[in-house]
């Protein structure tokens, strides 16, 4: 067993604030190695990342989401149960049972229902804007960057706008029990607000017959295979809510900060609208905002000369993947003409790339350039403690960004 040379601690207030030197010296001193702390082996460059995700026999998706498989305390497992298993889904299942369900899920998830929804994001971007254009200073993570993704997921899933703070909150406890890092008597709240969620949308799947995608996934068929179940498709619905608005809610953060860090590439998209597309995929790139996921090893392997044994839980590390210098020509620079959209791995690769990634990209495309449009002379606001990182494990993105701009007069829309 390998063991790293070098502190591998994501909540560290120092690798919070910066993981992209330590990245750098364990795709050189130790590519593969195990964080004894956490249980866990990482993978850290490019070609071993790819390595893993295409052998599917080998490294199965079980537990792809949860960075410690230590079995949760016995309350919480106690409140779980009065719910639904909150497996297996399209991130953390295999073979037959994956393919079936993303068959079913890509029949109502077409890219011509992401393109209609063009027109409504733009709408919902200027009309969150218009709500704190005049105050000159705003908090854009509560103001707006997850605001946005949530009001574009549940216009296309027909769900009232009102429940979107509710939404927002069970999410995030579902992922604070995917961490379990938390206390024991907070994470007894969190699973009642996943048994909470997942109520939710069994009951909103009664008498769905719509236009909307939760009722076509609910219609969605797959010739010689069983429709979706109610079950299956309620743990499709709480995945999509939960990746579809953190993943966006995350890159805004990160892209603005980005941007605003290195105001010579920010200006040449100003100057150029047709750098947005290129931006956003080095936004997704240089600040990737899932970090990495997790797999589980099925048979004792080898993997850049190193013995991992079976069972091991190991985590592919899109982070540090996307900035290794054997593939990213100069990957610690942020340049917006980089063309790196067939390469990065910000939403994975192989069978389990996000089949939401189009609608994140649409997003993000509409969302950076306008807020720089329409907040003049948009900055970093003065203070302290006006960027403060989230702490999710396997994730990077703020949970407080405050930013300034001028005002000379009200703002119109």
């Amino acid at each position: 067993m390998t063991s790293c040379p070098i502190r591998f601690d994501p909540l560290s207030p120092e690798q919070l604030a910066d993981p992209y030197p330590l990245y750098a010296r364990l795709r050189r001193e130790a590519p593969v190695f195990y964080a004894e702390a956490h249980g866990l082996w990482v993978v850290s460059r490019y070609e071993d990342v790819l390595a893993v995700v295409r052998d599917t026999e080998t490294f199965s998706s079980q537990n792809a989401v949860r960075a410690s498989v230590r079995p949760l305390p016995q309350p919480v497992l106690d409140v779980l149960a009065t719910g639904w298993p909150m497996s297996p889904t399209l991130t953390d299942s295999d073979g037959q049972v994956h393919r079936r369900l993303r068959l079913l899920v890509t029949k109502a998830f077409t890219p011509k229902r992401v393109a209609e929804l063009e027109g409504r994001i733009r709408e919902n971007v200027d009309a969150l804007i218009d709500e704190f254009a005049d105050d000159g200073r705003a908090d854009i993570i509560e103001r707006f960057a997850w605001n946005l993704p949530m009001f574009t997921l549940t216009d296309m899933l027909g769900i009232p706008r009102a429940d979107i703070p509710t939404l927002h909150r069970w999410s995030v406890s579902w992922l604070r029990i995917l961490q379990a890092t938390d206390s024991v008597e907070e994470l007894v709240i969190c699973a009642r607000d996943v048994v909470t969620m997942q109520r939710y949308f069994m009951d909103e799947f009664q008498g769905r017959l719509g236009e909307d995608l939760m009722s076509s996934l609910l219609a969605a068929r797959v010739a010689g295979g069983e429709p979706i179940s109610h079950e299956e498709a309620m743990r499709v619905m709480i995945n999509l809510i939960i990746a579809g608005h953190v993943t966006v809610t995350r890159s805004i953060g990160n892209g603005l900060t980005t941007l605003l860090a290195h105001s010579d590439q920010l200006q040449a998209v100003l100057n150029d609208p047709d750098l947005v597309p290129a931006m956003v995929e080095e936004v997704l790139r240089f600040e990737s905002p899932a970090q990495g996921l997790f797999r589980t090893v099925r048979k004792g392997t080898v993997l850049n000369g190193v013995e991992i044994p079976a069972g091991a839980h190991l985590m592919v590390h899109w982070a540090s993947a996307n900035r290794d210098e054997q593939v990213f020509g100069e990957s610690d620079v942020f340049d917006v003409t980089r063309d790196s959209m067939a390469t990065h791995v910000a939403f994975g690769k192989g069978v389990h790339a996000c089949l939401g990634a189009p609608l994140a990209r649409l997003q993000l495309k509409i969302a950076l350039p306008r807020l720089f449009e329409r907040l003049p002379n948009l900055r970093m606001a003065a203070g302290a403690d006006t960027a403060v990182r989230d702490t999710i494990f396997f994730a990077r993105g703020f949970k407080r960004l405050e930013i300034e701009w001028d005002v000379h007069e009200p703002s119109a829309g």
